[in-house]
């Protein structure tokens, strides 16, 4: 049976949230303001900092998960120091039809013989930002008969040009161009294969939309596909807060730096100055539009065979079961394990981690060598299904197993509905509701996932069930059927589904999003009719996982769900749900004694490291990663996360790369539009042995009123002492329905 609570407001702001967060380790603390050294704009709002020697003023109270409290350290992978193929690296230039040259690393076996060539396409600088993680996996191949070359787009790192929309037509372009130039080199039999994570893993499936004929597989990592439901910049037709200004705040700096003189020379400060002029924070784009670039449309295009590798507690995992659905049998397979938003072979929290790199070779060898790796024997998909697990904020390895799916849907599957009970209840959610939702884009940080959600749920509306004797497995996506009456055209819905141990204590398993104007499609935009009840249908992100017997599934309501999604007006006054034609629908799986579990994963490894060292930290004391501040007479909540890696990295030519991000977000308990989110990134680029230093500072900052985003972004660029750009943008985005 189903019990339902009415949480409003008026009952849940006072609730001590001290019981499921920790004080941080000094317990004093310090509210300052200000922006960055090189950003001399007034922020509208200051950034919490965390320092150790002040006492906490009156009215605030600190609550963090800090930096200190960690969890057992993963296993490592295994270094390979004897593969089959000496390697041999070495840096080129990619012509463009225009005349541009993008910068290429290439990795090969040290061989006469003509081998098959895998592509890396990225904005994140080759040379620098990400030249350790490519040192892990780019000589691998080469040493096992493949050439491996990592290129920077366009506008970016040590490539010429200037940087575009993020894949955009030009984008995508010179990506076909560098797989056709890639495919003609003589140490090439012209078989060409690509592969990325994130942003790198949308690039895959984008080009090989447009079916380039070199391209033969791909390998797609924690990428996003576009679809509307859950695209970079939007989830359930919702404007993310989370992760989009932030984004767009390291994109700004990343575009904004100079390539490095080592690999371009004198031309370095020309090619910098005409890349300044171009520069556009990306957030003004990504607010102005709903959907698009999606390649859910695209399948049918897609000739090469795709390989989709995704996490449970990464934000785009759906991407891995729509294609595994959407694509042949004989052209798709589907991996999607315990992780957070990383390659499976880096070992970084939550595992197991897997031999990622062996198995990406099955599938090289597979479609690019003609050899029978047996890959396409393996299941359609094969899936981790966690078992119950305490709330954490971090785990190095997660309990569960491996199973393996013929077809997708499964037919191991059955949609099973679990109808809600009670009486009609208003949910009406605080504005801070969602500060313990963990980060969007986790990577495997102390503090990225959620930890426990008994004060989330207690701003929410709950309804429970009672599990199985025998437990019961989930694997898939969960959906919602909510029966709603809103008093106002615009608001949204939050479904989290939990798992509750006898302990009480509450694990997220999954959630969803649905903003009402989006309840036809995100394509179109349909106000509620104030005071009209509506049937609304969403689905949560997929999860496998196991409610053992003693446990209690509960599915939390709510009416906000800040920083990840900005709230709508009208908001604060929530909406009325009828358990009467309400329901939870669970995609449950059933044992089949004659299916045989998918054939073990090899353990990780990974080729020699480059050696990067990190000899120093950018502050002194350690810092939350995760920092809540509740104002009490203000009524107010801020997060403060770190985004950026910290520290100083010297690599082994020399290079000094420093990085730092922080994102602030701010909310009233009552007002949803007093939501605001800031992003600040610096990036300082040193060589000490030519007397050269380049340091980027760029700040986005994102408020809302009710027809409006207002935008502030800033970038101020740095050859040495010197201030040599400094630009402001400021403006107003009309908010269509987000």
């Amino acid at each position: 049976m189903a019990n339902s609570v009415d949480h409003s407001v008026d009952d849940t702001v006072c609730r001590c949230v001290a019981a499921i967060t920790q004080v941080s380790v000094s317990g004093r603390v310090s509210i300052t303001g200000g922006a960055f050294p090189d950003c001399p704009a007034q922020a509208p709002f200051g950034r919490p900092r965390y320092v150790p020697d002040q006492p906490i003023r009156p009215g605030v109270t600190i609550l963090s998960r800090t930096a200190t409290d960690t969890a057992p350290e993963p296993p490592t992978p295994r270094i390979r120091t004897d593969l089959p193929f000496d390697v041999i690296h070495e840096d080129v230039r990619i012509p463009l039809p225009d005349g541009t040259t993008l910068f290429a690393r290439v990795w090969r076996p040290a061989t006469d013989e003509p081998v098959p060539v895998l592509l890396e396409y990225l904005p994140h600088r080759l040379s620098d930002r990400t030249a350790a993680r490519d040192h892990q996996r780019h000589p691998y191949y080469a040493g096992h008969g493949y050439a491996s070359v990592r290129v920077d787009v366009r506008g970016y790192g040590n490539s010429e040009g200037l940087p575009g929309e993020a894949l955009g037509e030009q984008e995508l372009a010179d990506g076909v161009e560098v797989v056709n130039w890639l495919a003609g080199r003589p140490w090439s039999t012209g078989g060409v294969g690509m592969f990325g994570i994130g942003r790198g893993g949308l690039a895959c499936l984008r080009i090989a939309a447009l079916a380039p004929e070199p391209l033969k597989a791909v390998v797609t990592v924690c990428a996003p596909d576009g679809h509307e439901d859950n695209d970079r910049h939007r989830t359930g037709g919702s404007v993310l807060a989370a992760d989009l200004h932030a984004r767009s705040a390291a994109l700004l700096a990343a575009a904004s730096l100079p390539p490095d003189p080592e690999f371009v020379g004198d031309r370095w400060k020309d090619i910098w100055a005409e890349r300044l002029e171009a520069v556009e924070p990306p957030v003004h784009t990504w607010l102005s539009h709903r959907g698009g670039g999606s390649v859910r449309e695209d399948h049918a295009a897609i000739e090469a065979g795709v390989l989709a590798v995704g996490g449970w507690h990464d934000p785009y995992r759906d991407t891995v079961l729509r294609l595994v659905a959407a694509l042949p049998d004989d052209r798709v397979r589907g991996i999607v394990g315990p992780w957070s938003h990383q390659y499976p072979d880096r070992c970084r929290p939550p595992g197991p981690g897997i031999g990622f790199l062996q198995e990406t070779l099955r599938w090289w060898d597979h479609w690019l060598k003609d050899r029978d790796s047996g890959v396409m024997r393996e299941p359609k998909l094969r899936a981790w299904i966690s078992d119950s697990h305490p709330p954490a904020t971090v785990y190095a390895e997660l309990p569960g197993r491996w199973v393996g799916e013929p077809s997708w849907p499964s037919p191991h599957l059955t949609p099973t509905s679990y109808e809600l009970q009670g009486a009609p209840v208003l949910v009406r959610s605080p504005q801070q509701t969602g500060v313990d939702a963990g980060r969007y884009v986790p990577l495997g940080g102390d503090a990225d996932l959620p930890p426990d959600q008994r004060d989330e749920d207690a701003k929410s509306a709950c309804f429970e069930f009672v599990v199985p004797a025998g437990g019961l497995t989930v694997l898939g996506l969960p959906r919602v059927r909510l029966r709603v009456t809103s008093p106002v055209p615009r608001g949204q819905a939050i479904a989290r589904l939990c798992d509750v141990a006898p302990d009480g204590s509450s694990t997220l398993v999954t959630r969803g999003v649905l903003n009402f104007t989006a309840r036809h499609g995100c394509s179109v935009n349909v106000p509620m009719v104030p005071g009209m009840t509506e049937d609304v249908t969403f689905e949560l992100t997929g999860i496998g996982h196991v409610f053992p017997a003693g446990h209690r599934i509960r599915l939390a309501v709510s009416s906000a769900y800040w920083p990840w999604i900005w709230p709508q007006p009208g908001s604060e006054r929530g909406f009325t749900l009828d358990p009467a034609g309400s329901a939870l629908e669970l995609p449950v799986r059933s044992e089949d004694p004659e299916t045989a579990p998918p054939s073990a994963f090899a353990g990780p490894e990974q080729s020699e490291p480059l050696g990067v060292v990190r000899p120093v930290a950018l502050d002194e004391e350690e810092r939350p990663e995760r920092l809540v501040v509740r104002d009490v007479a203000a009524g107010e909540w801020t997060l403060e996360a770190v985004a950026g890696g910290g520290g100083v990295r010297v690599h082994p030519d020399g290079l000094e790369y420093a990085e730092d991000g922080r994102d602030t977000y701010a909310v009233r308990e009552d007002d949803p539009l007093s939501a605001r989110a800031r992003s600040e990134w610096s990036v300082r680029l040193h060589r000490a042995e030519r007397g050269w230093e380049a340091r980027v500072s760029s700040r986005s900052e994102v408020s809302c009123t009710a027809r409006e985003f207002v935008t502030f972004d800033e970038v101020v660029c740095r050859d040495g002492d010197e201030v040599v750009f400094h630009r402001t943008w400021e403006r107003k985005v009309p908010r269509v329905s987000g």
